[in-house]
């Protein structure tokens, strides 16, 4: 499944961050039994490409998996080459848009202010992230830029949470990016997966997603 179509299904990404990703198949089958479709494995876990290999071999059709914090061209090809089929920057990295598009893969660089976000879809960002989204302004920001650049396609990150994603939705995002808020400690060994379900379930339906009936049997 694309990363667009599975942002129609639930526009909402969620995003692993942790010294190791050895939890991460884990705490992915938790979400996506939940309804979220788009999961995003960041490159600041060193052990992250043997993750998304390893998830990438066995994940649902109805998935989409990418990666983040993609810094350099050398981690594009590496996310890439281990399965992912999107990728995510924190800035505007031309190298990485410019990698990203060889390779024939989405890529969603990360920008705060109108120049950035025109520069990055000008490169050919796929969808630009607005981040930190709640420390730029929240969805009065996003708003605000949505005027004079109603046609970038912009996903909103950093300090979105399962109770506010609905309002930058409603304030033009075609989807939201949810870490911290939302994965807490779940990628940690011991962590709660069974409240990281709850709040999955939250998102999900804060934004409007679906949850087919397959999925809802195994919640």
């Amino acid at each position: 499944m694309s990363l667009q179509q599975a942002m129609e299904i639930c526009p909402a990404v969620a995003i692993l961050r942790s010294a190791s990703a050895a939890r991460y198949t884990e705490v992915t089958d938790v979400l996506v039994d939940a309804g979220i479709r788009a999961v995003e494995f960041t490159f600041t876990a060193p052990d992250v490409a043997d993750a998304i290999r390893s998830y990438a071999a066995r994940k649902p059709a109805d998935v989409a998996l990418g990666a983040g914090t993609v810094l350099t061209p050398e981690q594009a090809r590496e996310a890439v080459d281990a399965g992912a089929t999107y990728l995510i920057s924190p800035t505007v990295c031309l190298d990485v848009i410019e990698e990203a598009n060889r390779l024939g893969v989405p890529v969603l660089p990360g920008a705060a202010t109108p120049t950035e976000i025109l520069t990055a879809w000008r490169a050919g960002a796929a969808m630009v992230k607005v981040f930190p989204a709640s420390a730029l302004g929240g969805p009065a920001y996003l708003k605000a830029i949505r005027g004079p650049l109603p046609d970038i396609p912009l996903v909103p990150t950093g300090g979105v949470d399962v109770d506010n994603a609905g309002a930058y939705l409603r304030a033009g995002a075609v989807a939201v990016g949810v870490g911290s808020p939302l994965v807490a400690d779940a990628c940690e060994p011991g962590g709660d997966l069974d409240a990281l379900a709850r709040r999955a379930r939250t998102l999900v339906a804060g934004v409007g997603g679906t949850l087919d009936a397959s999925a809802a049997g195994r919640a």
